[in-house]
């Protein structure tokens, strides 16, 4: 279990937060030098150099929306044109990219960034740049909500690459996308011009994801630990009835991959906070702001406690609470997680995309005057980061592309490097990895120095 460091502040996280940025900064610059994007997209380290994956492109907008934080933070005008001109060039077939799930990765990671930097005043403003990135935001939160499977009784889901039968827990932080093309005052169109709100996909796929991908330990789910998190649900397409749980990157359907839960963990918190922002009158198609936004919370509250619980003492998880040989590394939850031992390998991805969401929903509970118990989830996010950004876990050495180390793709598949010596993966980077680290330290950055608050809406 995460023990939480309460005396912990923002202030104490400076140094480390300074670091990652001087440290990235080099990292962003040298990969960009070297990739060629004909080869793909940039997915995971090999002997501290990536490669590419070919499975789905849904990374290549971490590449560039990197460049578009360190921006950001920096305001050293070459990552800005390095990210602008990237996406200028590189991102309109993501946009368009019906085969996908992962919009709200690539496309809010990179267009949103810079439509937000934009409307923040921190880049010039210019009508027609500004039209080209909420179309471009339009278009690709239409297209997200399109890829669509109907339920009984009015629900539904966005389905996953694998499918119309799949529902993933990681498509949660894809609703972003919806979000702004909602907020653009888009929608979809279906056949004969029917109007699809945007609003609605986002709360019947939340929804869906709630009563299916997340256990709450009562009802149909009494067996089970609350807060445990299936990374995918099986439909029967005939009926729409749900068939079972599944799980494509971890150990099994009835353990927790522990990066789909972050995925869950951090998708929810930053849906409480946008629609937080919308009127009552928005909601009452749905049942009524207070409902959609009490679901929310109780799914974010339930896999935030199942994360501190079932985390090691400093906040970094081994990539499946129910991996098959944790056993054999005594008392693992009681101690820090160990990068190098012998039996399963930790993902460091999955504890900077926990933070984030673990910070936002603090901070959203601080501001419905439960501090007590948003001061718990906002400094077990500032331990979390106090971890994540220490020299065990942020590469400092120039010729490892990679910023976050440690961090586990598919284990399953068997497509994570093992070193000469060692057990398991280890000491290797992901993209989503090193984004989410830089997410996360413009996000405390930010809120260090009285800055806007970090949002993915406008």
């Amino acid at each position: 279990m995460i023990k939480i460091d309460s005396q912990l502040s923002l202030q104490d996280l400076k140094p480390s937060l300074n670091n990652l940025f001087e440290v990235s900064a080099g990292k962003i610059k040298s990969l960009h030098k070297r990739w060629k994007t004909e080869a793909g997209a940039p997915v995971f380290t090999v002997n501290g150099k990536y490669t590419a994956r070919g499975w789905t492109e849904w990374t290549q907008g971490f590449q560039f929306g990197m460049s578009i934080l360190q921006y950001d933070i920096t305001g050293e005008k070459s990552f800005l044109e390095m990210g602008r001109s990237a996406t200028v060039e590189k991102m309109a077939s993501h946009v368009s990219h019906f085969g996908v799930h992962d919009h709200g990765f690539n496309n809010i990671s990179t267009y949103g960034n810079l439509l937000r930097l934009m409307n923040e005043g921190r880049i010039p403003a210019n009508e027609w740049e500004q039209n080209f990135y909420e179309i471009a935001l339009k278009v690709t939160g239409a297209v997200q909500a399109a890829r669509w499977t109907d339920l009984p009784d009015d629900k539904g889901y966005i389905y996953s690459f694998n499918g119309p039968h799949s529902l993933f827990a990681d498509t949660v932080r894809s609703l972003r996308a919806l979000a702004v093309s909602h907020q653009l005052g888009h929608c979809l169109m279906g056949e004969r011009d029917r109007k699809i709100s945007l609003l609605k996909r986002i709360i019947q796929h939340a929804e869906t994801t709630s009563a299916y991908n997340v256990f709450f330990g009562e009802g149909r789910d009494s067996y089970d630990l609350k807060g445990r998190v299936a990374h995918e649900s099986i439909f029967n397409l005939n009926d729409g009835s749900f068939r079972s749980p599944n799980s494509q990157q971890g150990y099994s359907p009835f353990t927790t991959w522990t990066r789909g839960l972050a995925w869950i963990l951090c998708g929810y918190p930053e849906q409480l906070e946008f629609l937080s922002t919308l009127s009552e009158a928005d909601f009452k198609p749905f049942g009524g702001k207070k409902k959609i936004l009490a679901q929310f919370e109780k799914t974010a509250l339930a896999v935030a406690d199942f994360y501190l619980e079932q985390t090691p003492v400093c906040g970094i998880p081994y990539w499946d609470t129910g991996a098959p040989t944790l056993h054999h590394i005594d008392r693992y939850l009681d101690r820090p997680a160990d990068p190098f031992n012998a039996f399963e390998p930790v993902d460091s991805s999955a504890a900077a995309i926990a933070a984030q969401g673990l910070y936002r929903l603090g901070r959203y509970l601080k501001l419905n005057k439960r501090a007590a118990l948003g001061t718990r989830y906002t400094q077990a996010a500032l331990t979390i980061s106090k971890t994540l950004f220490s020299e065990l876990y942020i590469s400092q050495n120039p010729k490892h592309e990679g910023l976050l180390l440690h961090s586990v793709y598919h284990h399953p598949n068997g497509w994570d490097q093992i070193h000469k010596g060692q057990k398991i993966p280890n000491n290797e980077a992901c993209m989503w990895g090193d984004y989410h680290a830089i997410e996360l330290a413009t996000l405390l950055k930010r809120e260090l120095e009285s800055k806007p608050y970090y949002q993915f809406y406008l």
